[in-house]
């Protein structure tokens, strides 16, 4: 899938991704591809994602620039 960033929270190392079809999924820094510093995330970055399962719905995991 893809979308952009809504929302960092940096010092927590998490956010949340809108995705084209509004969807929202949480992210967390451990989701994000090795191709992909978190820190060169900001508000409004495309990127690309996986939906992943996880014990409080689902969520992105292996994102990645757009």
């Amino acid at each position: 899938m893809t979308g952009t960033v809504k929302k960092l929270v940096a010092d927590r190392g998490f956010g949340f991704i809108t995705a084209e079809d509004g969807s929202e999924y949480f992210f967390h820094r451990s989701g994000v591809d090795s191709s992909l510093a978190f820190e060169e995330l900001a508000i409004g970055s495309p990127v690309s994602f996986d939906i992943e399962r996880s014990d409080k719905g689902p969520r992105a995991g292996h994102v990645r620039a757009a």
